[in-house]
């Protein structure tokens, strides 16, 4: 069975989550610097089964788009052009790096490890996939 692989896009770094084979459970799996994004991606999609990517979608508190969606755009038009079988399906990402902040903070983790910037986008990157998988 295929993964459903997740990307919380950011102008340095991206964190990425996976589900299980059956689609159940989000998982952060790693990040990866932005400018490395397109060749981590052709090393592990060959080895995994990704049926579908979801990117996050950057949005003001009104919904309009926020300015970081202008660095998304080229992303997805090399995605597309890289992975043409695989489909791309976006996802409101508003408040999910304060909602991932508060969820290490609730867990215990410690002060050092929450400044962990690369921490924070990948668990942004897991809160995206869930909601996906909880909303689908």
């Amino acid at each position: 069975m295929a993964r459903i692989l997740a990307i919380d896009y950011g102008g340095k770094r991206c964190g990425i989550a996976i589900t299980d084979e059956s689609k159940i459970i989000a998982s952060g799996l790693t990040t990866v610097d932005t400018k490395d994004l397109l060749s981590w991606l052709k090393d592990y999609v060959p080895n995994e089964k990704v049926e579908l990517f979801i990117v996050g979608e950057p949005k003001r508190l009104h919904g309009e788009a926020s300015e970081s969606e202008k660095l998304i755009q080229p992303f997805l038009l090399k995605l597309a052009d890289v992975f043409p079988d695989i489909p791309v399906k976006r996802i409101d990402e508003r408040f999910t790096s304060k909602i991932a902040f508060n969820t290490m903070l609730a867990s215990g983790i410690s002060k050092k490890k929450r400044r962990n910037k690369a921490l924070v986008d990948q668990i942004s990157a897991t809160i995206i996939l869930q909601d996906y998988l909880y909303n689908q």
